[in-house]
């Protein structure tokens, strides 16, 4: 585990792999954490937004997330305690304003009987070249997320090798899946829900907004 010194920021670094970064008074830190953010453009305004996030890491998801929505309710899962004490005493985790939760996503989703508008799942294991999902997720783990999801909310997933896994796992959702096939890596952020746009339409939507407008520049939208 390694914080290195980045262009205008920090990055958070896990077994060799980039989990967060941070540039204070930057706004699009990397395409990946705001292609997962950015369903919660999709939610009505008629409540407040309630978004938990599996794999919080050092937070620039939930960054993205306070950005368009300020007024968010974020509860943010991340298993490992050293990986919050570098996110707090580093990358400002505490400006965030998220109920931070230490401890196993399974567990979380077993006992917390929260339903949630969006849930984002950035849930990864292994070294670089081989990180993978957890070996519950695709079964337990998509069951309960299913069961803590509101009508009409979204789930959103970053995958890399196991994105037929996920989206096989994410038809029992009902509605449409739309990936955001990010240029130059091997993410491909995967969004599911019974009122999720098309390909087209999410497009236009994210475009509303200067943030994520800037970000379609380099992610391909496609139905699954």
């Amino acid at each position: 585990m390694e914080v290195r010194a980045v262009r205008g920021g920090l990055e958070l670094r896990i077994d060799g792999t980039q989990a967060s970064v941070h540039r204070p008074g930057g706004v699009l830190t990397g395409v990946v954490w705001w292609a997962l953010a950015s369903p919660i453009l999709l939610l009505p305004r008629t409540r407040r937004a309630r978004v938990l996030l599996l794999g919080l890491a050092a937070g620039s998801v939930a960054r993205a997330l306070r950005v368009l929505e300020s007024d968010a309710e974020i509860v943010g899962v991340e298993l490992d305690r050293d990986v919050v004490r570098l996110a707090r005493s580093h990358f400002d985790l505490d400006r965030l304003r998220l109920e931070l939760v230490v401890g196993d996503a399974l567990e979380f989703l077993e006992r917390d009987r929260r339903r949630f508008d969006l849930i984002i799942e950035d849930l990864f294991i292994g070294k670089p070249r081989c990180v993978r999902k957890p070996d519950w997720l695709l079964g337990a783990g998509y069951r309960l997320i299913r069961q803590r999801l509101r009508p009409g909310g979204y789930v959103a997933s970053n995958t890399i090798h196991e994105m037929p896994g996920v989206v096989r796992a994410m038809r029992a959702f009902g509605g449409r899946i739309v990936s955001l096939d990010v240029r130059g890596h091997w993410n491909r952020v995967t969004v599911c829900g019974r009122d999720l746009p098309s390909a087209r339409g999410l497009r236009k939507a994210l475009a509303s907004r200067p943030e994520t407008s800037r970000m379609l520049r380099n992610v391909a939208l496609r139905s699954r």
